[in-house]
């Protein structure tokens, strides 16, 4: 996937690492984007989610429950404090589970839901909301894929809602979450065990920035093909070599590594970020799915369709091989992939009844396909004709309903 920040911002950001300004003042300035909502500046998301779970004081063994599923992280956060992830499958065309999946999901243990917005796709969950409420579950609003500026500030029936800046997102600033906190008292705890962590160095900052200008650097043409060119040589894949270089960067694999505060460089660079973001910018990128959509004429099955907002943070379709697929693909010159950090949450073992088949066959099936903003109409059609040859006959994936 591409990354979204500009050559000029990672000069903001480096410079930001020698003169950013007040660490206080700045993180008043990231927390009042949105007018009305009370907002608490995460290192990240997963920091935010830490954080949640650490107010809530939970027992060991109960249950925080997921919509089917989000990425490996989060999950291991759950399982690392001692509580039982729970999953409840969805459908392909809504990515959305039912009010009724989820109430056979909850049980006297269960404390938490989790719902995640997808590919770009905003959800419409208030029915989750409202059958989280009735049993007396905190409902936690995932959008870390679908961040739209000032128009969405998530779901007033959320509990809370949280934002990701990391590397691949919208408005990346390289790292930093925003939490919206709509539970009465939840802020003040959360800030309050927040306010104990060390804050990251600056150097460390400064050196992420550089990473990802390396990376950026990959992305030049001339550069990007002769790499290609070269692993192609030692039998390796460049693309994964890549992907695995951008996630490498900002790895969180301890409770130590995620319980920090964001620097005054990364608060300045998420400031920065969100006061230039242009809506614009993602209309561009949706018009683009769009105009892909439609060139593959219903030629293979693409989850999430059934929502009304869709802004192609990522363009999901489904093939009964996808392996091959991706690496034909590539050898033409376009950058399928697969989302290899992302899980379908397993059910307990003592529930198999909740196994999520429909996720799991869906990450067992699933391509992304490249579709940028800046992709010349002639290359999508290009892709699309291109991805039609490689297709066996019945290719969709019936767009079964979770049970």
């Amino acid at each position: 996937m591409k990354l979204q920040i500009g050559w000029s911002d990672l000069l903001a950001g480096a410079w930001a690492c020698v003169t950013a300004g007040r660490r206080e003042d700045l993180t008043a300035r990231a927390e009042s984007y949105w007018p009305g909502e009370d907002t608490l500046l995460t290192f990240s998301v997963r920091s935010g989610f830490d954080l949640l779970l650490q107010a809530l004081e939970l027992d060991p063994g109960d249950e925080v429950i997921f919509s089917a599923m989000n990425i490996n992280g989060m999950v291991n956060i759950v399982k690392r404090e001692g509580y039982q992830p729970v999953p409840i499958d969805f459908d392909l065309d809504s990515l959305t589970p039912t009010a009724e999946s989820l109430k056979r999901a909850i049980t006297p243990r269960s404390k938490v839901l989790i719902v995640a917005h997808l590919f770009g796709c905003r959800l419409q969950f208030d029915h989750l909301c409202d059958a989280a409420h009735e049993a007396g579950l905190i409902v936690v609003e995932d959008c870390a894929q679908v961040f739209n500026g000032l128009d969405y500030p998530g779901n007033p029936k959320a509990d809370l809602t949280m934002f990701s800046f990391g590397p691949l997102k919208n408005a990346t600033a390289l790292g930093g979450g925003l939490v919206n906190v709509r539970k009465p008292g939840l802020l003040e705890k959360m800030r309050a065990i927040q306010s104990g962590y060390p804050i990251q160095p600056t150097k460390r900052q400064a050196r992420r920035v550089f990473q990802f200008a390396g990376l950026k650097l990959l992305s030049l043409p001339l550069v990007f093909g002769l790499l290609q060119q070269f692993y192609a040589l030692q039998g390796k894949d460049f693309e994964d070599q890549v992907s695995e270089k951008v996630r490498n960067v900002a790895k969180y694999k301890k409770a130590k590594s995620l319980r920090i505060r964001p620097s005054a460089a990364l608060t300045a660079l998420l400031c920065r970020r969100l006061e230039r973001f242009d809506p614009a910018d993602l209309e561009r990128r949706a018009a683009k799915g769009r105009r892909l959509r439609d060139l593959l004429d219903g030629c293979l099955t693409l989850p999430g369709q059934g929502n009304a907002h869709h802004d192609y943070w990522a363009f999901p379709a489904v093939i009964e091989a996808p392996l091959p697929f991706i690496a034909e693909m590539r050898r033409q010159g376009f950058d399928a992939a697969n989302l290899p950090r992302n899980q379908a949450v397993a059910a307990p073992e003592d529930r198999p009844e909740l196994e999520p088949q429909v996720a799991a066959e869906l990450l067992s099936k699933l391509i992304i396909l490249p579709c940028y903003d800046d992709m010349p109409d002639g290359e999508l059609q290009r892709m699309a004709q291109l991805v039609r040859r490689l297709l066996p006959p019945a290719a969709a994936m019936p767009a079964r309903a979770a049970e």
